[in-house]
């Protein structure tokens, strides 16, 4: 347990981030169009010469948020003591966040939702109804893209899987500064095919670099 206590300890102080990028994959499909997406805009983003790591969802051993609020005391996640615990001073240190999401049932994935529930342990929360609330993670110049896949034609089809990423992102005080909604892709990582889509990734990846150095 005294690494999980270490884990908490150090993710209840907010540093200042540093100029690297966090990407986070949501896919249940290893090597499908959604990590060959994510990795795209990583190479971008490296190609700035910023430091860059990968993590896939579904690697990770973790549960949705139980709701204990024990987080407003105890400013980071005590009540669960699993995969996302890991996560959290990683997070915090990474001044950019790239989520890539596959479209299921007109929404992020399972493991997309619970990775962003987790994330409200980074509220403060005033004690008055209906309550006040901020996030430990503003002002300090964080910046996301979120990028989405799925099979069908248009952004109707696609339903919420864009809206799911950006509005948690922007109340934790990230700007995102690009969306990559990406349709009529579904063959394991048929996406490489699609060239625009690829340079598209690979330019908002650099632009997120650009933009973290400024």
């Amino acid at each position: 347990m005294n690494i999980f206590n270490n884990l908490i300890q150090q993710s209840a102080k907010i540093a200042p981030p540093q100029p690297q990028v966090l990407g986070i994959g949501g896919s249940p499909r290893k090597g499908g169009n959604s990590d060959v997406i994510l990795q795209q805009i990583l190479t971008g983003a490296a190609n700035q010469q910023l430091p860059t790591e990968n993590i896939h969802l579904r690697d990770v051993q973790y549960q949705g948020c139980l709701g204990c609020e024990r987080c407003r005391k105890d400013k980071i996640c005590t009540g669960l003591r699993d995969g996302m615990s890991f996560l959290y001073p990683t997070i915090i240190e990474s001044q950019g966040v790239v989520l890539v999401s596959p479209t299921h049932n007109y929404n992020i994935t399972a493991w997309m939702k619970a990775f962003i529930d987790r994330l409200y342990c980074f509220y403060n929360f005033t004690n008055d109804r209906p309550g006040n609330w901020s996030s430990r993670l503003a002002g300090q110049g964080r910046k996301a893209i979120i990028a989405a896949i799925c099979e069908q034609e248009n952004k109707k089809d696609m339903g919420f899987t864009l809206d799911a990423m950006r509005l948690p992102l922007e109340a934790l005080g990230y700007e995102v500064v690009g969306e990559l909604p990406v349709f009529k892709v579904f063959e394991k990582k048929k996406v490489k095919e699609h060239e625009e889509v690829m340079l598209q990734a690979e330019k908002m990846g650099a632009e997120l670099g650009k933009a973290l150095m400024q």
